[in-house]
């Protein structure tokens, strides 16, 4: 048996155990998931992850830093993001299984990297749909309201949130500062003021959130039919809102706002880097679901680039639309597609929009909720997670126990935490994802093009990298020397953990003729790591750490690969 934490399954072995039914490491009947998906269900499956909380929210944030430069931003995202879901699509055709990049990991780097890639998985789709069930909670308690539905605030908030708001009011009122004290401060102290109690302890929880949850997981447990039915629907109406908000608004622009393009300059642009890619997360999302298509060897590849390419195209519009109708300036707001149209005076448009976010945030908390299960159950086929997490149900065909976990774990987090600083953590684990996606594929075996399947177009980066290489030096080197001078020094790591990426891929570009468009994608996704700050590093690092502990002490013995008899395995 072999002792490598590095051991990796070859492409043929992971083919063969999905073919004998090894989807059920607890039901020897080799109970398959059922195949529904073709390439319009999957392409609007992207659509729907993508389509989401970012375009109804973050891209406020980010238009405030950046101007209606923020369109470059989306397109240069949006490349970025190309590059990776080309990788994606080569293994997602080689490899038409469960799993996402932890498999495509577990092929070409080995157990220890396809472990770390499968627990910061986890991590971003359990953190990324707590924050949108929190959103969520936010549209749909607003949206009630219009209807003068007033639930209590106390059931709408978490505990933390409501304490710290009512702590604030008396600070603010002991200090006479009573202009400092907003609705929002207001609102929240309200809750901590009106819950009931027991015991001494208030009774507070955000109970839309939990119900979403619940309700979201329910559909994803019965079946991918059900769930493809649902994300199609809501697909269809929040793309036909989007695209009225955007003729609509159209007739509202005054050119005069788009002067200057950017007003905090290239830099300024940047600063919204993390809120413009996790409004792109979940193209990805996708290729967990591979052995529930039809035909994953065409489907999959099309959808991911279909997905991408249409949603680039929709953010670019609504970003342009969003700074000509008021200033940047103004939009630093968390609900800016309702925001500019009450601020232009068309406040039934702005409750359309309010109505369209409630559809949005479900059909994205509906993708990763039925994403996260399939990365479950294909680290528990491996023996690296227990096996249960691998049941699949024999009447819905579907990963019945990982999906309740699933559940569990982005429901009760949803209920009463407060997570402000969601969106930075969640793009740096998708990066992470797409860095190793894109480095795995340089690791494949070379074999010849076939009919049907994806393949990246060879451009050979012999000259290509080291020219960008040598360009980027002679541009940036007193940008870069000038950061290194700096107070907080420590604070530069990632970047020079960049420098030294970037300048071993150039030499290896040079002499193994590396294919370009994946090398491209794994150096373009690190530097957008590097612009999510040292802070959201070191809570990457601390989760890495937490999985690594778990690795050597369960799964580490429990793998089924270090389990068998080394003359077996595949070469």
């Amino acid at each position: 048996m072999s002792k490598s934490v590095f051991r990796k399954k070859s492409l043929e072995r992971i083919l063969s155990d999905v073919k004998s039914g090894f989807s059920d490491s607890e039901h020897s009947g080799g109970t398959h998931l059922k195949k529904e998906l073709l390439t319009k269900d999957l392409t609007l499956m992207g659509i729907a992850a993508v389509v989401g909380a970012g375009i109804f929210s973050t891209i406020g944030e980010a238009s405030f830093h950046g101007g209606p430069g923020v369109s470059i931003l989306f397109v240069l995202t949006a490349i970025t993001c190309g590059f990776s879901a080309m990788c994606y699509a080569e293994f997602a055709s080689r490899i038409p299984v469960a799993g996402s990049a932890y498999t495509y990991a577990y092929a070409s780097f080995g157990e220890l990297i396809a472990w770390i890639i499968g627990w910061d998985l986890l991590m971003e789709y359990a953190i990324g749909n707590i924050a949108v069930a929190i959103s969520w909670s936010g549209y749909f308690v607003n949206l009630l309201e219009g209807f003068n539905i007033h639930m209590p605030q106390y059931l709408t908030m978490d505990y933390f949130s409501a304490f710290k708001a009512h702590e604030k009011i008396q600070e603010l009122t002991a200090s006479g500062k009573l202009s400092e004290i907003t609705d929002q401060i207001k609102s929240a102290a309200l809750a901590w003021t009106t819950a009931p109690s027991v015991g001494g302890i208030k009774i507070i929880a955000n109970i839309p959130a939990l119900i979403i949850v619940v309700l979201i997981t329910y559909l994803v447990y019965v079946g991918i039919r059900e769930t493809k039915r649902v994300t199609n629907a809501m697909v269809m109406l929040k793309i036909g809102v989007v695209i009225a908000v955007i003729l609509l608004g159209a007739f509202y622009i005054t050119p005069a706002n788009w002067h200057p393009f950017m007003p905090n300059g290239f830099k300024g642009v940047m600063k919204g880097v993390s809120g413009v890619f996790f409004a792109y997360i979940g193209f990805d999302a996708i290729s967990t679901t591979a052995e529930e298509c039809k035909d994953p060897q065409r489907d999959l590849p099309k959808g991911m680039i279909y997905s991408l390419i249409i949603c680039t195209i929709l953010y670019v519009l609504i970003a342009l639309v969003l700074t000509g109708m008021v200033s940047y300036k103004d939009l630093r707001v968390g609900d800016p597609l309702a925001f500019v149209f009450a601020k232009v005076g068309l406040h039934k448009i702005s409750y359309v929009i309010s109505v369209s976010a409630v559809i949005a945030t479900a059909s994205v908390l509906l993708i990763f909720q039925m994403g996260q299960p399939r990365i479950w159950m294909s680290m528990s086929r491996d023996g690296l997670l227990p096996k249960a997490f691998s049941r699949i149900h024999p009447k819905y065909q579907t990963p019945s126990f990982a999906t309740i976990i699933t559940g569990i774990v982005v429901a009760i987090p949803a209920l009463f935490m407060n997570l402000t600083e969601v969106t930075d953590l969640t793009s740096i684990g998708t990066l992470f994802a797409f860095v190793l996606v894109c480095g795995g594929v340089l690791l494949l075996p070379k074999n010849e093009a076939e009919a049907g399947r994806f393949r990246i177009p060879y451009i050979n980066s012999k000259w290509i990298v080291p020219a960008l290489f040598i360009a980027g030096m002679v541009f940036f080197w007193k940008p870069m020397v000038a950061l290194f001078q700096s107070e907080n020094v420590h604070e530069e790591f990632p970047f020079a953990l960049f420098l030294l990426l970037s300048t071993a891929l150039t030499v290896l570009a040079f002499v193994k003729n590396l294919s370009l468009i994946p090398v491209l994608g794994l150096l373009s996704c690190f530097y957008l790591m590097t612009e999510l700050g040292y802070t959201n590093w070191l809570r990457f690092l601390g989760w890495l750490v937490i999985g690594l502990v778990i690795y050597f002490s369960y799964s580490y013995n429990n793998s089924r690969l270090g389990k068998e008899p080394e003359v077996v395995k595949y070469k």
